[in-house]
């Protein structure tokens, strides 16, 4: 299991809540990305952790991983990057993104431990 960090939480990002998604970024992220992401930075970088069937926890949150895009570890790795849609049944991942169950938004504080 890996964890990061929410440290920061872009102005844009309750705007998402009807779509159901979340967008995680680095702390590299540009300052556009920031207004729509949730920044979040790792203890040590994860290594392939993402995998359907896998737990998803945002706090005391947690979600089950049902569908994993073919490049949502990599971007992860690579700039702390990924799209997580809280719905399913819309129309296949998209490479970056994962979906998860329940389809309930997660309640998003600054300082909350995101483990995958």
């Amino acid at each position: 299991m890996t964890q990061s960090k929410i440290i920061e939480i872009g102005p844009l990002v309750p705007a998402f809540e009807e779509e159901k998604i979340v967008i995680l970024f680095g702390p590299t992220a540009t300052n556009e990305l920031r207004e729509i992401s949730v920044i979040h930075e790792f203890e040590q970088t994860p290594n392939n952790v993402i995998q359907k069937g896998n737990k998803l926890t945002f706090g005391t949150q947690e979600y089950i991983i049902e569908e994993v895009g073919s490049e949502a570890n990599k971007n992860l790795e690579e700039l702390g990057h990924i799209s997580i849609y809280f719905r399913s049944g819309e129309n296949e991942v998209l490479p970056g993104a994962i979906i998860v169950s329940p389809e309930i938004f997660p309640t998003l504080t600054i300082g909350d431990n995101i483990q995958f």
